[in-house]
């Protein structure tokens, strides 16, 4: 189930990513405080990165991303990394051991792949709402209705239209 919602996630973002162009992927956004729409596609496509990347080890570490300036200036490459994401996603469930460097302190946390998946899926809705902000400075994008909202809210407002 988790995966398949991550992976609908992810389509999201590519239909999305599909109907821009680089010219507004690239603007800086005041609504972002400077940053582009690229910029936070480029955050979420290096967090889930980093977990299947350093998946093998056990130790997941999401300070320790490439930062790939491609990913967020070039919409093709960003719909290639995103395709990875989604046809490497569904791994078996493990024990990981999440480190942060927290205010100059290392902290190590247990935690487990799936637990992991979930935190990235959340932290991707999350993003997609500061992103759906922005996209409403361009009339030519349309947006899904629960563009950036999490499942829990969808089931709630659906739940209350009835």
């Amino acid at each position: 189930m988790l995966v398949k919602a991550v992976n609908a996630n992810l389509n999201e973002l590519i239909e999305l990513l599909n109907r821009m162009t680089e010219e507004q992927y690239q603007l800086p956004s005041k609504e972002l405080s400077g940053s582009s729409i690229g910029q936070h596609i480029r955050h979420i496509i290096e967090m889930y990165q980093c977990l299947l990347l350093q998946y093998e080890s056990g130790i997941i570490n999401y300070d320790d991303r490439k930062r790939d300036l491609r990913i967020e200036t070039k919409i093709d490459y960003a719909l290639f990394c995103l395709e990875q994401i989604r046809k490497e996603v569904n791994l078996n469930d493990k024990k990981l051991v999440l480190v942060n460097n927290l205010m100059g302190s290392i902290l190590e946390i247990q935690s487990h792949y799936l637990r992991e998946l979930l935190y990235n899926l959340e932290h991707s809705i999350h993003h997609q709402a500061l992103i759906k902000v922005a996209l409403m400075s361009f009339d030519d994008i349309e947006v899904a209705e629960y563009f950036g909202f999490a499942p829990s809210t969808i089931q709630y407002k659906k739940e209350c239209a009835q």
